[in-house]
């Protein structure tokens, strides 16, 4: 997933994004203070250099997965490469600072304000006066206008994939001449600023014909720095070339050329001079890194700082020399092993993952992806060429490969998007809510973010909000209302749930636990002889054989005697009280001696007591289904599930983890339900009132008598969330707006459908003397500014804004 720049919901929370929970509870007060949300958990990587400093021309060929299918961001098959397109070549009224927040577009906008709220919301957008179509027309009210029918969703002979902000438009007129825009609405709309962006000219958005067919392979008329010259399937590249008509601060770059390289090849691409940027993996950016040690140049540069700490902005070979990355703290976690990157599109359309940007489904949602960050050693081919040990010494890399690879450095951030757990509510153990209370009181979710990102050197904090990021305005960590980590108080919800522990077990014929043709069971599974697909015994609690019987017997930390369960709600009501939530002992549950979750070899006896530790209930054993992808590229996802797997064994709940199929993942299993327990992220968005309300809305009854999910693939919801979405969407003071958004994360934490583990890593390698791109975070790309540093130039701490 990368932002490309269309504004946060185009990539990041798309339609469907959008539609899948209305949270509300007006009594309820937000977990934490608005410091939370001052600043970003690290820093863009984009080696900023002043416009003077850079070469005048020059093509920048940049990796993308696939050349689009359409260039119209609105449809459902769009992709993170349209987004990456219209960024470039069409207007946008608001793009996004480094913390994730709108601002306005000086290149189209000289203002926009809500100039009446009574008895109806109207905004007025004032026009620049240059801005203009490739065509010589002016940007104006009518394609405004033409934009706003087109996806109101009131003529469904417009192929839309989404709506939302555009049914809320009562009107759209001139003001009091051609540079003026008047939007009238006909229900209050808090994330107007969303709208409008990017913006089609009337020759797209004004009939079904020309939105439908018009602009999937062409754009004939675009108002951006750059314009659509040639889309090329079978060479599987996009070329942008420098608008003639561009108004604004004249485009570095003379071309732009999207290529399309699938995500395994991005080493070689980079190698062969093919692509002088590409998102890559953690296995592919140590390869990286190493080429540029043995060359003296800088490795890992990137915001590895903690918030409040600028990040060293370079990118070139003029930086440090062959250092490891200096945010990597030499007593990091050991599991390298668990940080190169997975991505499995939550969408059933064509697997590409989502970003922070605005990627759609078919169905007009936004798209999730399965995520994780994990090292995995890289494999070069055999060509017969002479070769380099890796860091490793295991795998061995082409000598020509490591010399192509060496003029590239890797910039690194923090992607606009995050990984969580997903507990499905609709049925078994989890439509218990004390059980998915439980399920999230035995995480770590500081170990999980440590195994991913420290070896990476980046920020290991876990995430306190399914709706915002460090940074936004809508940010705040609001997990003290679901409650840290805790063994005993997660035994203790589930005693009181009457799981017991060696209750009587009836014996049931094994079967296939994850739906779809292919489903396959995974061989690590929590076997009877606990062996993995490493070869290994996984071991929970080495040193605690007795722990089981210790808790249950009268132990201090025993709360199921006299423990009294409470709901969501009441959970919520109770802590949301405006104060900030104080961590309990880290060390309380540690076990006596060793590492919990230690690595044994193969073979290794189970732990004494083990057997009996497990829970029962009505001659059931609780084990639940994990579900996890199986491609190549999935096994630090893996790494992730096999950790939250230990930490639910130390508490008596077993996994039965199953391995599918890449492209049935997420059809098959996620949005089917098809699952207990599952990995998979979201994008984070600047409008989370509008965007994430699908996501956690209340499933409700449809019409032919299933169940209406929309993106809510947890099955998890309630009126009170609901209310509060609809209170934050409808209400014009941001900051009131916002306190309700906290207040309905705090309920999603309580009801426990979810659990936000961790940012992404976002991982760029960039060609040494390329400027002002690399790893953006949140923040929308300014394509006029990127370019090739001129001979002997250095990068300057900010981009010059002349």
């Amino acid at each position: 997933m990368s932002h490309d720049g269309v504004g946060l919901r185009a990539v990041m929370r798309s339609v469907a994004f959008l539609t899948a929970g209305a949270l509300a509870v007006p009594l309820l007060s937000a977990c934490s203070s608005e410091d939370d949300a001052s600043k970003p958990s690290a820093a863009q990587d984009i080696a900023p250099a002043s416009r003077d400093l850079i070469t005048d021309g020059g093509t920048l060929r940049w990796a993308v997965d696939s050349v689009p299918e359409t260039l119209n961001a609105f449809q459902a098959d769009a992709d993170a490469a349209t987004t990456r397109v219209a960024g470039a070549v069409l207007p946008s009224m608001y793009r996004l600072d480094q913390n994730g927040r709108p601002q306005i577009n000086p290149n189209y906008l000289e203002s926009a304000k809500v100039v009446e709220s009574e008895p109806k919301q109207v905004v007025l957008y004032k026009l620049n006066q240059q801005a203009v179509w490739s065509d010589g027309r002016e940007i104006g009210a009518a394609d405004f206008a033409a934009q706003w029918r087109a996806l109101s969703g009131k003529d469904t002979a417009y192929w839309t994939a989404r709506n939302a902000g555009y049914d809320r438009i009562e009107k759209v007129e001139r003001g009091k001449n051609n540079l003026e825009v008047r939007v009238t609405f006909s229900r209050p709309y808090a994330d107007w600023k969303s709208l409008f962006s990017p913006l089609y000219p009337k020759d797209v958005m004004g009939t079904p014909d020309t939105f439908n067919d018009g602009a999937r392979r062409k754009l004939k008329v675009t108002a951006g720095p750059f314009a659509v010259q040639a889309v090329d399937r079978t060479a599987g590249q996009v070329s942008l070339t420098r608008n003639p008509r561009w108004w604004g601060r004249p485009t570095k770059l003379s071309e732009i050329d999207l290529v399309a390289v699938p995500r395994a090849e991005r080493t070689t691409a980079l190698a062969a001079g093919r692509v002088d940027l590409a998102e890559v993996d953690a296995a592919q950016a140590e390869q990286i890194t190493l080429a540029s040690r043995d060359k003296g140049t800088a490795p890992l540069q990137g915001a590895h700082v903690s918030p409040g700490t600028s990040a060293s902005a370079s990118g070139t070979a003029s930086t440090a020399s062959g250092e490891a990355s200096a945010g990597a703290d030499a007593g990091a976690s050991q599991e390298a092993s668990a940080s190169a990157s997975a991505d499995v599109s939550a969408s059933a359309s064509d697997g590409a993952s989502a970003s922070a940007s605005g990627e759609t489904s078919p169905d007009g949602s936004q798209k999730a992806s399965a995520s994780a960050s994990g090292k995995a050693s890289a494999s070069a081919s055999d060509d017969g060429k002479p070769a380099r040990r890796t860091k490793r010494g295991t795998k061995a890399e082409p000598a020509d490969q490591v010399a192509g690879l060496s003029g590239f450095v890797i910039r690194k951030s923090l992607e606009p998007a995050y990984t969580q757990l997903a507990l499905n509510g609709s049925e078994g153990p989890l439509a218990d809510e004390r059980v998915r209370r439980a399920v999230a009181r035995a995480l770590d979710r500081k170990e999980l973010a440590r195994v991913v990102l420290q070896p990476l050197g980046l920020p290991a904090e876990p995430v306190g909000s399914h709706l915002a990021l460090a940074g936004q305005q809508a940010y705040a960590d609001n997990s003290g209302a679901l409650g840290d980590q805790d063994t005993a108080e997660a035994q203790a919800l589930l005693s009181d749930a009457g799981w017991v522990r060696g209750g009587p077990i009836t014996e049931e014929k094994k079967t296939e636990k994850a739906a779809g043709s292919k489903g396959k069971k995974a061989e690590d599974a929590e076997d009877q002889d606990g062996s993995g697909d490493d070869g290994t015994y996984i071991v929970g609690e080495d040193n605690k054989p007795a722990e089981a019987d210790r808790e249950q017997n009268n132990d201090p930390k025993d709360h199921s005697g006299n423990h009294q369960y409470k709901s969501a709600d009441e959970q919520a009501g109770g802590h949301l009280d405006g104060t900030r939530y104080g961590h309990k002992d880290a060390h309380r549950d540690a076990p006596a001696g060793g590492a919990p979750g230690a690595y044994a070899p193969k073979g290794t006896a189970a732990p004494a007591g083990a057997a009996a530790g497990a829970l029962a209930k009505d001659g059931k054993p609780l084990t639940l289904r994990f579900v996890l992808p199986s491609g190549p590229g999935s096994e630090p996802l893996r790494t992730v599930a096999d950790r939250i797997s230990q930490m639910l064994q130390r508490i008596g709940i077993r996994t039965d983890v199953s391995k599918v199929a890449d492209e049935s993942y997420f059809k098959d299993h996620i949005a089917s339900g098809q699952y207990d327990l599952a990995l998979y992220s979201w994008p984070a968005s600047a409008f989370p009132a509008t965007d994430a309300r699908p996501i956690y809305a209340k499933p409700v009854p449809a019409a032919d008598g299933s169940l209406s999910v929309e993106q809510n693939y947890t099955r998890v919801g309630t009126d009170q969330v609901d209310q509060l979405f609809d209170q934050a969407i409808a209400t014009l003071d941001e900051d009131e707006a916002s306190s309700l958004v906290r207040k309905a994360d705090a309920r999603i934490w309580a009801a426990a459908g979810s659990i936000p583990l961790f940012q992404r890593p976002q991982l760029t390698a960039a060609r040494s003397t390329l400027v002002n791109t690399g790893a953006f975070g949140f923040q929308t790309p300014v394509y006029e500014d990127m370019g090739f540093l001129k001979k002997g130039a250095n990068p300057s701490a900010s981009p010059s804004k002349s």
